[in-house]
């Protein structure tokens, strides 16, 4: 088992810290260590992957684990690198270790809560960080969103890909972008009925510029095979559609599906109700950055309405010393993420990329921004609301309370919601409501969330933290 360098002391800093062992920090670590680089990557998981290559624990004995994954092989060959660098002392993994705290120094200093129940702590120093933290799940909610039985789409395929369970036998999967696909092909691939997929954009979007279309026949090819495999399971494909309400009684039983206008609004009469017992619902990804936005990094907006990172054409932040690649420079999926992390890596050792990696790079980040634009949410979503629909799960603030604090308690952004409701003053600290609180808020444009530190962190540790 991997433990903590910490427990030898801080003697000799890593020449480079990889946070985040998905795509991009895989990649980044790997390229990295290539270059003679002595690396550290540490990831708050269990084992190395993240939530796209999430796999089953050794013990479940999966006997084929690359069924649920596209592209397994790239994984299988970054992990084979990893080991071979983790054997010759170039790269040190660390298991269970959360990042909560970034401290600007030469060198860099890491804080980390550590272990499974995150009651350890561990403190490394670093020349350089690459940040590739990846992104969550966003979410808008909408009446009977809080019954069991309705998870994210992202939620459905980590309980397959790690657990080899299924959250339902009859599963619809509504909200928007491609993970809806990928989440309903795995699930027909490992036996669920699917009913529908609930797509609330029209795909039109993406016929806006057909060049980057045709740049990335791999991303075309893909969606093609997706649909492939729902076809012969006869699911249905409902565009300009959505959730609107979910039905149960100790846990989901049915969602009723209205039709959209091009605002995203429901238009009355075209509501329809389908039997389920689960529901996988998201639209989108966030990129997570709480560890840069504490450093006051530049960020931009991304054209699906969030906030990413800005970086230059190596990968570097507005902060010196500080990398970032994948989901934090804005949501594109695997492909890219691997090509950023490699751009990064070979920045970080002087070396120049080869021409083919910063055009696919080009390319891919391309396709990102319009697949962003294809799906952005659109501003009658919340149309779905009443009043006592809840917003923040954490604090359970509904609907209802924000609108008061809009509209009577005078508040006109996010923040004052926030301190007149508790909005987003939970355990996940606004990871899951914040997008549809600011919705409501009326907020003109969207900034990273700031907060001193990235997760939940105990008293003790802060307490131990150095006086310097």
């Amino acid at each position: 088992m991997p433990t903590s360098p910490s427990d030898a002391g801080l003697a000799d800093p890593y020449d480079l810290a990889v946070i985040g062992a998905g795509p991009a920090g895989l990649a980044g670590a790997v390229a990295a260590a290539d270059q003679g680089l002595r690396c550290v990557l540490l990831d708050a998981g269990a084992r190395p992957g993240g939530q796209y290559y999430r796999h089953p624990a050794p013990g479940l004995r999966a006997a084929r684990p690359d069924r649920l994954h596209h592209h397994w092989p790239v994984f299988a060959d970054l992990a084979e690198r990893l080991a071979a660098h983790r054997e010759a002392g170039r790269i040190d993994y660390l298991a269970h270790h959360h990042v909560h705290l970034l401290e600007r120094r030469e060198p860099w200093r890491l804080h980390a809560a550590t272990g499974a129940d995150g009651s350890g702590r561990a403190t490394l120093r670093a020349t350089a960080v690459l940040l590739a933290t990846g992104a969550y799940e966003r979410q808008l909610p909408f009446p009977g969103w809080t019954l069991p039985g309705v998870v994210t789409a992202g939620g459905a395929q980590a309980m397959l890909k790690a657990g080899l369970v299924l959250p339902g036998r009859r599963i619809v999967v509504a909200g928007s972008g491609p993970l809806l696909l990928a989440a309903a092909a795995s699930l027909t691939a490992a036996g669920a009925e699917v009913p529908a997929i609930v797509e609330a954009s029209t795909y039109l979007g993406y016929a806006r510029r057909p060049g980057v279309l045709a740049a990335t026949p791999a991303k075309l090819l893909e969606g093609v095979t997706h649909g492939a495999a729902l076809a012969r399971h006869r699911v249905r494909l409902r565009r300009a559609s959505a959730v609107v309400e979910a039905h149960g009684g100790e846990r989901v039983e049915a969602v009723t599906v209205a039709r959209l206008d091009a605002d995203w609004r429901p238009l009355p009469g075209t509501e329809r109700r389908i039997d389920c017992d689960a529901l996988a619902i998201g639209h989108g990804l966030v990129p997570q950055l709480e560890l840069a936005a504490e450093l006051g990094a530049a960020t931009r907006v991304v054209p699906d309405g969030t906030v990413a990172l800005r970086v230059d054409a190596r990968q570097l932040t507005s902060v010196p010393g500080l990398w970032a690649a994948g989901e934090t420079c804005g949501v594109g999926g695997a492909e890219l993420a691997l090509a950023e992390g490699e751009l990064a890596a070979l920045a970080i050792a002087g070396r120049a990329p080869a021409t083919t990696l910063l055009s696919q790079r080009r390319r891919l980040r391309a396709f990102a921004e319009l697949m962003a634009a294809a799906h952005r949410p659109g501003p009658g979503w919340s149309d779905w609301l009443r009043p006592e629909t809840e917003v923040c799960r954490c604090e359970e603030v509904t609907a209802g309370a924000i609108g008061e604090a809009v509209e009577r308690l005078g508040a006109t952004d996010a923040r004052t919601v926030k301190l007149l409701t508790r909005a987003g003053m939970g355990w996940c600290q606004g990871r899951m409501c914040s997008p549809a609180v600011a919705c409501l808020a009326g907020t003109a444009e969207p900034v990273a969330d700031s907060r001193p530190l990235s997760c939940p962190v105990l008293l003790g540790d802060l307490a131990a933290l150095p006086e310097d």
